[in-house]
Parts: C-alpha cells; structure tokens; sequence
C-alpha cells in the first residue's frame, strides 16, 4: 500500500461519517499550528506546511480543487512566513515575536484583497465548472487563507479574525463532503482563536513591535 492511499484509507467513523486518516493528521497539525501561532514560536510555519502537505490528500480525494489550492498557499506562505519570523525574532530584544494591531490602511488592504481576491478566483471557478463544484465557496476559502496567513507573517492580531472567518465557511463544506474530522475540530479552533486574538491583543498594546519583514508598503 502506498503512502498516499494510506492517508487516503478510513481510519475510522463518528456520527455515520468516516474519518479518513489525512483529515485527521493534516488537521491535527493545524491545530498544533495555531497553538504555536498564539505562543508566537517560530515553529508555527513549519507544522502549518507539514498540515498543508497532508490535506493536499484529504482534500483530493474529495474533489475539492479550492481546497488543494489553498493548501498549496499554505505551504508558499508558510515558507514566506518562517523568513519573515526569522528576521523579526532577530529584531526582538527578548527574542519573541513581536505583534500589533493593523493600521486601518493595512486593514483596508486586507479587506479590499480579500474581495476583489474572491471574485477573481470565483469567476475563474465559475468559468471553469471543472476545478470546483462550489467555486464561490471554494474562492472565499482560497482567498481568505491567503489573507490570515499574510497577516500572520506581518505580526497582526487581525489574522485570528481571518482564520475564523474562514473556517466559517470551510468547516460546512468539508462535513458536505465527508471529511468529518475537519468539522470536529471546529470547536477546539474556535477556542484557539478566541485565546490567541485575546493573548495578541494583550501583548500589542504593552509591547513595542519591531519592523518585520514585509509590514512597509
């Protein structure tokens, strides 16, 4: 048996729905992800691309090319990410990350981004039958994972708000399409994110942040 058809097999059913081993373990590492996102530790980037790499399974099995395309953004991003962290560590006096709230320009561009991001993608899903069964839902996962995880490379709290956002809409469609364990592990992340936006908020306002990496225009 390969690897792949391996990560592919059941591994084992809850509530009528079976839990193939590649949406268990690729969203475990998310959520082991983003608790090292809110302890602000560097090795947040590499488990979100080992998580990404795993769910390019999961999500092909199940036909959903948004998916696999936006684990494919995780694993560029998380590469992008990692950089940008490594610089800022460097800059910290203490070592730590250092966070902050957007600007509203910042703000701005993120929303505007997501937006104009989403119809684009949508269109092309909408033009192309093909490459999604539900392209508009499919744009808005793509896009917005995009989104957080910039604004996750760039220090800002407002990447928590994001990630819910996303998983919003993500965790429905996953259940639809029989990764169960994605929609279990809603509750834990919602958790998650509350925790972190919270722990972030906190520590922007006591603490100055450095320039990192990406955060200028």
């Amino acid at each position: 048996m390969s690897a792949l058809t391996w990560l592919n097999a059941e591994a084992f059913t809850v509530f009528g729905q079976k839990v193939i081993w590649s949406d268990m373990i690729g969203n475990l590492m998310g959520l082991a992800a983003l608790a090292l996102g809110w302890r602000r530790s560097i090795w947040t980037w590499p488990a979100q691309l080992l998580s990404g790499l795993i769910l390019i399974a999961a999500y092909a099995s199940a036909h959903l090319s948004g998916g696999v395309g936006k684990q494919l953004l995780v694993i560029g991003v998380a590469v992008w990410g990692w950089r940008a962290w490594q610089r800022g560590r460097q800059q910290a006096q203490d070592g730590s990350i250092a966070v902050r709230t957007a600007t509203w320009k910042e703000r701005g561009l993120l929303l505007a981004g997501a937006a104009l991001g989403t119809l684009a993608v949508g269109g092309l899903f909408t033009a192309f039958p093909h490459l999604s069964w539900s392209p508009w839902a499919d744009a808005y996962i793509f896009v917005g994972t995009l989104v957080a995880m910039v604004a996750q490379a760039r220090g800002l709290v407002e990447f928590w708000f994001a990630w819910l956002l996303v998983d919003l809409v993500g965790v429905p469609l996953a259940f639809n399409n029989g990764l169960a364990f994605s929609g279990l592990v809603y509750v834990v992340y919602f958790a998650l994110v509350l925790w972190g936006a919270y722990d972030w908020y906190q520590r922007s306002r006591t603490t100055p942040a450095p320039a990192m990496e990406g955060a200028t225009a």
